[in-house]
């Protein structure tokens, strides 16, 4: 055995005895217990980052503690290849998408190896292949046959220079990020999922997931069910020129509220702002302004709430008052009906815009025992209070508290057919369609005899051509006859492919099942596979997901039950949502405002006696630089760890044991050169603990096998540390996933082990049984030392064994060592028997030197005794 800890030559080889053993290989419909763990899956940027490395790490270490636990256990890895990144990472270097993809795939997959993860590498997937996404144009096309997919036109951020729609975040200043030209509202055709048809079930099945709180929260307001009113403005005869109805539908949650109603204003795409723009210039040009606006909800939030009078009316139904209708820029076509009242008396927003444009402002709810004298904006502090509101100037409904008139009113706007009752989501459908070329190929055929026709199962999968430099503009594929010139699959006539590409949530939200057979060739999963696998039992990664990936995934996964294809409602039994990694920034600021960000690598930094920091300078040139403070680790300030870097100084067990121990594993993790270095000083005293012991000959020794009787003193309290340290890093990594606990825990243990005599026969024997409980208990964590640690104390590999089970003799203290403290202070230790009542720990502790030293002769005012703790004594 070498003497020095070197894991430049240990992991590699350890790493080649896992692989040549298929230690990471799962078995579909094996005898044991079945754990599926899964990390969401990178995005191939061509380097990890530490926030990779912490997903990974967190998941192997659940993957391996549940191997040593006797569980079959899957833990598979992939791309989510395709995607805006590389197809503008190709345009800046002037490649092909997939020649860049692959590439990274090739260096990132080569890292993950290095880092010891226990990824099943058979059964690899990238989502860019058409192996990957024939299946799922296979179920768009099932899906679009049944109409669950369809096709309309939807309004998007139109990009005139590059041809391009452009997501929200793309629009800067109302110009696209990338060509400056003024962005367009454009309406074109989409294809949607009709998930506001599972709207319900995936608000009501969340309520049996195992997810953390905050998750489920903000994917219920997400999804956003509202109870409330629908309610018909009716249009006066002689001002419904242009129009098909005869009304103007609001949807309201208080309907208690709609006597105090000034005006209706509408979406700027509203067929009656339409009809009231056809002769009114000025009316079309704010219209234009309203579709140039953003629709993102943030900038609907913040943004000047502007409006302008149509020139007609709608009569209130519940009071026949004449109201009238406005374009406002605040109003969003394709939420709800695009048209809200404007109750100014019991509404921030609608307060700011009647005080803006002179609209009058009515008083209809009020508080019992408020005070006479009010200042109007205190009637928006009352509307929350339903409790104790009551109707005023509201007719017939005066009197009646908030809940009782929304009943009231729903049913007399039931009874005159001007309304009724409604249930509502905030959920709209999800909207697929991108003009990209990066992505797969929607399977639609556009015929001018036969419409939008589905590419037949045969003919799949409509394969995306490789190798194609996009160059910034329109799509390629818009410019490829070989690829949009076909025949009709129904007809044979010339027909027209469709151009546009999936959104690559699409890929996301299925992958799960992929992973389960991803070489099966009759469908998205084999039948026996997802029967056996069913969900994944505990997924991790970021809480940056935790709505439209998770929701997407969710619903991918109803759908798929609903057509037979998996058994299980739901993908995801158990999510843990990881903390990010922090690291220090440094920056100086230009004259232009802009700021370089420099590597903390790059700066000195001079702290004070608490080592918070307080200056800094650039080594390079000596010049101060500023402290920006502890930021998420990123490109953009330039405060990354190169993971890479780290492990080829340390080992990957060091980067592990750092990522593990630094902070709980749902918290935020800052970024320590010296707690990295401390953590590879452990892995050093662990080598050479061991290594003392073999050159000791201790691979010679018996096991222990005397049992608690046959130890007496240190050597006793020696296995009661073991056993309890085994019986708590199981919690912690099973029920509790406190990773970081669990590593304290056998340091302390290690701790001990250091300070107590084993140099009987009986104390060698108890030496070995906690030396090897240490590399179990360690082997999830630090997989790479433990495993060669074994081979030389153990013999043979540490992945054969079973996680060690606490002794319950060992575990039975016939002494406890009690802390003495004198008014709240350390002042000694005492050791008595384990079943001492709480007068024998008192009178202990006041006959112990320490005590009788500080309390120096006076009467002990309280004597405060925490059974098998501690006794505190007060003078």
């Amino acid at each position: 055995m070498q003497e020095t800890y070197r894991p430049d030559q240990i992991e590699p080889a350890v790493q080649a005895a896992w692989q040549a053993q298929g230690l990471a290989r799962a078995e579909n419909g094996a005898d044991k217990p079945k754990f599926y763990c899964l990390s969401m899956f990178p995005y191939p940027s061509g380097k990890l980052h530490m926030g990779h490395v912490r997903n990974y790490t967190i998941g192997d270490v659940r993957s391996r503690f549940k191997q040593l636990n006797g569980f079959n256990v899957l833990q598979p890895i992939g791309w989510d290849a395709f995607g805006m990144p590389a197809e503008n990472a190709a345009i800046n270097h002037g490649v092909a998408p997939s020649e860049w993809t692959y590439a990274n795939i090739a260096e990132m997959r080569g890292q993950l190896q290095r880092l010891g993860f226990a990824f099943d590498w058979q059964r690899e997937i990238a989502t860019c292949t058409p192996e990957y996404y024939r299946w799922e144009q296979l179920l768009f096309t099932k899906l679009f046959e049944k109409g669950l997919i369809y096709r309309k036109l939807g309004w998007v951020n139109w990009d005139p220079v590059d041809n391009t729609v452009l997501a929200n975040e793309q629009v800067i200043d109302g110009r696209g990020w990338r060509s400056g030209a003024l962005v367009e509202k454009r309406e074109i055709p989409m294809y949607y999922f009709r998930i506001t048809d599972y709207a319900e079930q995936l608000l009501q099945d969340l309520d049996g997931l195992d997810w953390p709180e905050q998750v489920k929260t903000m994917q219920r307001n997400w999804i956003g069910k509202s109870v409330g009113v629908q309610v018909r403005f009716r249009l006066p005869e002689n001002e419904r020129a242009g129009l098909d109805a005869d009304y103007v539908q609001v949807y309201t949650t208080r309907p208690d509220t709609v006597f105090g109603a000034c005006a209706v204003v509408v979406a700027a795409e509203h067929p009656l702002a339409e009809a009231a723009a056809e002769n009114n210039p000025e009316l079309q040009a704010f219209i234009a302004e309203c579709k140039a606006g953003s629709t993102a909800e943030a900038d609907l939030a913040t943004m000047e709430k502007k409006g302008m009078p149509t020139g007609r009316h709608v009569v209130n139904p519940l009071n026949g008052e004449v109201l009238p209708v406005w374009v406002a820029n605040y109003v969003v076509w394709g939420y709800g009906d695009g048209a809200v009242m404007v109750v100014p008396a019991h509404d921030e927003r609608d307060f700011a815009f009647a005080q803006k444009y002179a609209l009058p402002v009515r008083q209809v709810i009020d508080v019992q025992d408020a005070p006479a004298a009010y200042d109007p904006q205190q009637w928006q502090d009352w509307y929350a209070q339903k409790e104790n509101a009551v109707l005023v100037n509201s007719g017939e409904f005066d009197g009646l508290s908030v809940q009782a008139a929304f009943e009231a009113v729903a049913d007399q706007l039931e009874r005159d057919n001007a309304g009724g009752r409604k249930t509502q989501y905030r959920l709209r459908d999800w909207g697929i369609s991108r003009q990209r070329y990066w992505g797969c190929p929607i399977p639609i055929v556009h015929c001018e005899s036969c419409g939008d026709v589905p590419v037949p199962a045969e003919q799949l999968p409509v394969v995306l051509p490789e190798g194609v430099v996009p160059d910034g503009g329109s799509s390629p594929l818009t410019k490829m006859p070989e690829f949009y010139e076909t025949a009709c699959p129904r007809c044979g006539s010339p027909a027209r492919r469709e151009t546009d590409t999936m959104d690559t949530f699409v890929e996301s939200s299925w992958y799960q099942f992929r992973y389960l057979s991803p070489q099966f060739d009759g469908g998205m999963v084999a039948p026996e596979a997802a029967a056996y696998w069913g969900q994944v039992d505990q997924y991790i990664g970021g809480i940056e997901h935790a709505i439209l990936h998770l929701l997407y995934a969710r619903f991918f996964t109803k759908m798929m039950n609903d057509e037979g294809i998996v058994p299980v409602r739901e993908p995801f039994k158990q999510l843990f949502t990881q903390g990010m990694v922090l690291q220090a920034t440094y920056f100086r600021e230009q004259e232009d405002g802009k700021k370089i960000w420099f590597n903390p690598a790059e700066v000195e930094v001079q702290t004070d006696e608490k080592g918070r920091p307080v200056a800094a300078v650039l080594r390079e040139d000596g010049l101060p630089v500023n402290i920006g403070g502890v930021q998420k680790m990123s490109k953009s300030k330039n405060n990354g760890i190169d993971p890479q870097e780290l492990v080829e100084r340390y080992g990957a067990d060091t980067a592990r044991l750092f990522i593990m121990f630094a902070a709980p594993p749902e918290q935020s993790l800052e970024w320590s050169d010296g707690a990295v270095e401390g953590a590879y000083r452990f892995l050093r005293r662990l080598w050479r603990t061991v290594y003392e012991f073999v050159q000791h000959g201790g691979r010679d020794v018996a096991k222990f096998a005397g049992g608690q009787n046959v130890l007496s003193g240190s050597l006793k309290d020696l296995r009661f540390k073991l056993h309890s340290t085994i019986a708590k890093v199981t919690d912690d990594c099973e029920r509790r996933q406190q990773f970081n606990t669990a590593i304290a825990a056998v340091m302390e243990l290690l701790n001990q082990y250091d300070k107590t005599n084993t140099d009987s026969e009986t104390g060698r024997a108890l030496a070995r049984e906690v030396l090897e409980n240490v590399l179990l208990l360690l082997a999830p964590m630090t997989p790479h030392i433990c495993d060669a640690l074994w081979a030389e104390l153990c013999g043979g590999s540490l992945w054969a064994q079973s996680w060690p089970q606490p002794d319950a003799a060992a575990l039975v203290q016939d002494e406890v060592e009690i802390m003495v403290q004198v008014n709240g202070k350390l002042r000694d230790k005492i050791t008595v028997p384990a079943d001492a009542d709480n007068a024998a720990l008192e009178t202990a502790a006041l006959a112990s030197a320490g005590a009788q030293k500080f309390i120096n002769g006076a009467t002990p005012k309280k004597v405060v005794v925490v059974p098998k703790r501690l006794v505190n004594i007060v003078v």
